[in-house]
């Protein structure tokens, strides 16, 4: 058996880890590094931690793959129709309501919309 320093390997194969120094997990260039390079320690970590925050990959292919099956669809609209649905909406009147706060203005350099009781009449 040779003498390995395994303090030293997990302090080279952790900063390799934060750094994103090391090929991916059983690639092809990770399959042909010596086992006692820090690289595939920090790729064996990496792999590990995803697994850990992500569980299954191919579950989770699916679970990408279904997700995005939701689209908006634009099959069955005209040009028009969609040029229409692109248009921004005009912006809605601010009314001050009894029993809420002040309304600041967009724009309004500071001024508020307050409710009163005439304005409320009108």
């Amino acid at each position: 058996m040779t003498d390995v320093d395994f303090a030293g390997l997990w302090a080279e194969a952790r900063s390799l880890y934060f750094a994103q120094g090391f090929p991916p997990y059983a690639s092809p260039a990770w399959q042909a590094l010596h086992p006692d390079d820090p690289q595939r320690l920090a790729a064996a970590l990496d792999a590990a931690e995803k697994w850990r925050k992500f569980g299954d990959e191919a579950a989770l292919f699916d679970w990408f793959r279904n997700v995005s099956g939701y689209r908006f669809s634009a099959e069955g609209r005209s040009v028009s129709e969609l040029a229409e649905a692109r248009k921004a909406r005009p912006p809605r009147e601010l009314r001050p309501t009894a029993g809420w706060p002040p309304i600041r203005i967009p724009g309004g350099n500071g001024r508020y919309l307050t409710y009163s009781e005439g304005r409320a009449a009108a």
